[in-house]
């Protein structure tokens, strides 16, 4: 694959970061899956003559919680249209002093603190892949993808933290304090709603997967600091949400210019080497 060849980006927009308006010559497409309908129709397009395709993760007008997204038709529609990469943003409660509301974080690790959702398209159900997928998750997320993100930020004079571990939490409800100062003790460094299962997905399709996140808010473990309210997020997320559009429409381009054959080759390598198909009936 020459550099920039039959590469598509997939942009997953979290909860006010998902503006159409950063795409040029869009359509819509409304489409279905063997998992059910992604979260609202593919917005398809380019930034700067790349090939983009956006999905809002909620819906445009937020109507699906946390607990309720279609992760796996999300992540299945955006590989059905030939996407290689995924770039997400979400918002994000932060767990640490030094990680101050209106921060980016390029995430590299993530901790489960999900109890219902759907974690595998390998699920044995007729419409599924065959077989039992062992994903390794040892390295979530793309780290080459998540180098040019942090780069970026970096050259844009953007206040960015190059890795940090997100525990995601089943919601809709935040943490209570004694919740906060545990996700601390146990070395997480921000908290959403969302990036598990849609990260594992990713991996088990083969794509790379990289997370802008934007700290809102200290979560609830801070003394003598408002605990993380609606109404807070909004404000914070309403004031910075162009860093992650600018970090976005600089970076795709420069993805694009990479050489990705090693990296989707190889990625595509593991996830058929973690599926144990059935033995046959003797």
């Amino acid at each position: 694959m020459a550099a920039g060849g039959n590469i598509k980006i997939g942009i997953i927009g979290g909860s006010g970061l998902d503006d159409p308006d950063i795409l040029e010559g869009r359509t819509e497409r409304y489409v279905d899956t063997p998992f059910g309908k992604p979260s609202d129709a593919l917005i398809v397009g380019k930034i700067k003559d790349v090939e983009c395709v956006l999905l809002a993760r909620h819906g445009r007008h937020h109507t699906i919680m946390p607990t309720n997204v279609n992760y796996r038709a999300n992540i299945w529609a955006l590989r059905a249209e030939g996407c290689t990469h995924v770039l997400a943003t979400t918002a994000c409660g932060s767990l640490r002093e030094e990680i101050q509301p209106g921060d980016i974080i390029i995430l590299d690790q993530f901790i489960d603190r999900t109890t219902k959702r759907h974690q595998t398209f390998y699920d044995g159900c007729p419409t599924s892949p065959q077989g039992v997928c062992h994903i390794p998750m040892a390295v979530p997320f793309c780290p080459h993808t998540g180098q040019v993100l942090v780069g970026v930020a970096q050259t844009l004079g953007v206040k960015c933290h190059p890795k940090g571990t997100m525990i995601t939490i089943e919601g809709p409800r935040f943490s209570s304090r004694a919740e906060s100062l545990m996700y601390q003790q146990w070395g997480a460094d921000v908290i959403n709603m969302t990036t598990v299962p849609e990260v594992v997905l990713a991996k088990e399709a083969g794509l790379c997967y990289a997370s802008i996140a934007m700290a809102t808010d200290y979560d609830c473990w801070r003394e003598n600091t408002e605990a993380v309210c609606v109404d807070n997020v909004l404000k914070t997320m309403k004031e910075n949400a162009n860093k992650a559009s600018t970090i976005l429409l600089t970076a795709i381009p420069q993805i694009c210019q990479m050489k990705w054959e090693t990296t989707l080759k190889s990625m595509s390598t593991m996830v058929q080497s973690s599926v144990m198909l059935p033995k046959p009936l003797r």
